[in-house]
């Protein structure tokens, strides 16, 4: 149910009416009061918007989150406790490391954990060439994959991070990416491990935030000279969730601690239209009085705490039969100052036949 007091302004429209319809809602954002050290970051909202940002769109280095890719990728092309032998050339990568040895047998999460946890290049090295028979064919999966998601700000050339001109992207992508690793409930549990044994070896996350920051469910840090101190990071209060990126920040930690809880104080989801949502339309010429109608999806809209959106119920007075059950009956829109910031369509839940004709 919608909370009370919101406005509802109810629009007739013509029968048959066709709408164009998009589903994202209008970016808003915050004046931040909070200085931070990084070069650029972002704070966005599980939706996709963003409260907060600082050169969100400039292309960097980002070091080692990188392997949220990596980690993504691997999960898709593998099963939680698919064997994996580490090959030889995949051992002794600079940087980062598992430590694994040649012909060493781990499964593939142990070492998507080791990827997350402690950074491992060799853990990196050993899932593309053994989920993939190479490097390049792996990273050239990183790459398509980040083409679906629309990472068009985004190039990887390695599945670790090591420093390249061709491997790039921005903090709006990785907050992208971050959010739909987040989506995989293999990735939620293996980032969130505080700590991995896998046979003499005892790993620990590297992510401080996972006790330093109230909510936080994982995520990624990274470093190179060349690209300072990169982290991406996810945390959820009160059923809100947030996305923040750094990078180049010297205190990162800070940085993101300071920019959470700004968010939190500032923002909430505050407005959820719901699918059990019912309206009944007048059909003229049916089988039956009315055709009934819902929302098609659930729509969940964030807005500045104590802010009451408007919103705009689009319904025909009537319809004519037949209704076919799916076809657009009209919409829900969210309006904040005026702006549409998110609509849903309405579809009718059952079809009305003509009246004398067969049903379906």
């Amino acid at each position: 149910m919608l909370a009370r007091g919101r406005k509802i302004i109810l629009a007739a429209l013509l029968a048959g009416m066709v709408y164009n319809i998009y589903s994202d809602s209008a970016a808003a954002r915050a004046d931040f009061t909070q200085e931070i050290s990084a070069g650029s970051a972002v704070v966005m909202y599980e939706d996709g918007n963003c409260v907060f940002e600082k050169n969100a769109d400039e292309r960097r280095l980002i070091a080692s989150t990188t392997k949220l890719m990596t980690a993504l990728v691997a999960i898709e092309l593998s099963e939680p406790d698919q064997p994996i032998e580490v090959p030889a050339q995949c051992c002794g990568i600079e940087g980062s490391s598992m430590y694994l040895t040649p012909g060493q047998i781990l499964t593939a999460d142990e070492l998507i954990a080791g990827l997350l946890l402690c950074s491992g290049n060799d853990a990196a090295e050993a899932l593309a060439v053994s989920l993939c028979g190479g490097e390049a064919a792996f990273v050239e999966r990183m790459n398509e994959k980040a083409a679906a998601l629309g990472l068009r700000d985004t190039a990887f050339s390695n599945p670790h991070g090591l420093d390249d001109e061709g491997h790039y992207s921005t903090a709006r992508d990785l907050a992208r990416l971050m959010l739909r690793c987040m989506e995989n409930e293999r990735f939620r549990r293996l980032c969130a491990l505080p700590s991995l044994r896998v046979g003499d070896q005892y790993y620990v996350n590297h992510n401080k935030l996972l006790s330093l920051c109230d909510g936080c469910l994982g995520g990624k840090t990274g470093y190179t000279r060349p690209a300072g101190r990169c982290l991406v990071s996810c945390c959820e209060r009160d059923h809100t969730r947030f996305v923040c990126v750094t990078l180049g920040a010297p205190d990162d930690w800070n940085d993101h601690m300071r920019l959470y809880d700004e968010a939190f104080a500032n923002w909430s989801n505050a407005l959820t239209v719901s699918t059990e949502e019912r309206y009944r339309i007048p059909v003229a010429g049916g089988t039956a009085d009315f055709a009934e109608a819902a929302p098609e999806r659930e729509l969940r809209i964030f807005l500045p705490r104590g802010e009451e959106p408007d919103l705009v119920r689009e319904l025909p007075r009537f319809t004519y039969a037949p209704v076919r059950e799916g076809d657009c009956a009209g919409r829900i829109v969210v309006l904040r100052g005026g702006e549409s910031v998110g609509e849903v369509r309405l579809i009718y839940l059952r079809g009305v036949p003509r009246r004398g004709e067969e049903t379906g």
